[in-house]
C-alpha cells in the first residue's frame, strides 16, 4: 500500500511496484485518514509511508496501525534525510527508511527483503548517523554564534557591529574564525547553512 499526499509520486511507484515480480499494489491513500481506514480494508503486508502529509505525520500511520495491522511491515518513503525522522520512524516501528531520490529498482529490492522478514535499519545504524553528523558550530564562542545568528538575519558586517556594540574589523575577525572553525569559506556559505537549519523541521 501506498501513502503519498501527491498522486503523481504514488502513481510512480505504484508502476514501479506492480512490475516487479511478485509484488502488487492493493490500495493508495494520500492521507493519515485515508491510510488507516484503507489499510483496515486491505490489510496490506508492506505500507511505503511518506512523512509529510496534509492531515499528520507517516509516523502517525505506523503507530496506529501497528496495533490495528500489526501484520503490515512499514517503510518510510521521505524526501527528509533527517536524523530526528529516521529515529522516530524506527522507534514507531518502521522497518525501512528510504529517500525519495532512491532508484525505482531499490524501491522494489527493499519491499521484498521487508515483505520477507527483514528490517534494514537498526538502532546502531542510526546512532552511527548521528555521530556522523557532528554539530559543525560547537566550537564556536557564544560571540562568533551570536554573528552568526545575525549573518543568518541578512544583516551586513557593520549592523552586526551596531547591534553587538563592536567595531565592524571585531565582526570580520569573528566571522573569519567561525567560517575556518565550520569548514566554510564564504559568508554567504554562513548564511545558506543557518537557513537550511531554520527550515530543517520536517514536521515543516
Amino acid at each position: 500500500m501506498i501513502i503519498d499526499d501527491h498522486e503523481v509520486v504514488r502513481r510512480g511507484i505504484a508502476e514501479i511496484v506492480d512490475r516487479a515480480d511478485g509484488l502488487t499494489v492493493v490500495a493508495e491513500a494520500g492521507s493519515v485518514a485515508e491510510a488507516v481506514r484503507r489499510a483496515e480494508l486491505v490489510r496490506p503486508e508492506v505500507l511505503l509511508v511518506d512523512l509529510q502529509l496534509p492531515d499528520g505525520t507517516g509516523i502517525d500511520i505506523v503507530r496506529t496501525l501497528r496495533d490495528k495491522v500489526p501484520g503490515a511491515r512499514p517503510i518510510v518513503l521521505t524526501s527528509f534525510d533527517d536524523d530526528d525522522a529516521l529515529a522516530e520512524a524506527l522507534e514507531a516501528g518502521a522497518k525501512a527508511y528510504l529517500l525519495k531520490t532512491v532508484r525505482g529498482a531499490e524501491i522494489a529490492e527493499v519491499v521484498k527483503a521487508v515483505a520477507a522478514g527483514r528490517t534494514l535499519l537498526d538502532e546502531r545504524t542510526v546512532t552511527r548517523r548521528r555521530a556522523d553528523h557532528e554539530d559543525p558550530t560547537a566550537d564556536l564562542t557564544p560571540s562568533e554564534r551570536r554573528v552568526l545568528d545575525l549573518i543568518g538575519d541578512g544583516l551586513s558586517n557593520r549592523e552586526i557591529g551596531e547591534r553587538l556594540g563592536v567595531a565592524e574589523k571585531t565582526v570580520k575577525n569573528h566571522i573569519t574564525s567561525l567560517l575556518s572553525k565550520m569548514g566554510l569559506q564564504r559568508r554567504t556559505q554562513v548564511a545558506a547553512w543557518v537557513a537550511g537549519q531554520r527550515a530543517a523541521g520536517w514536521r515543516g
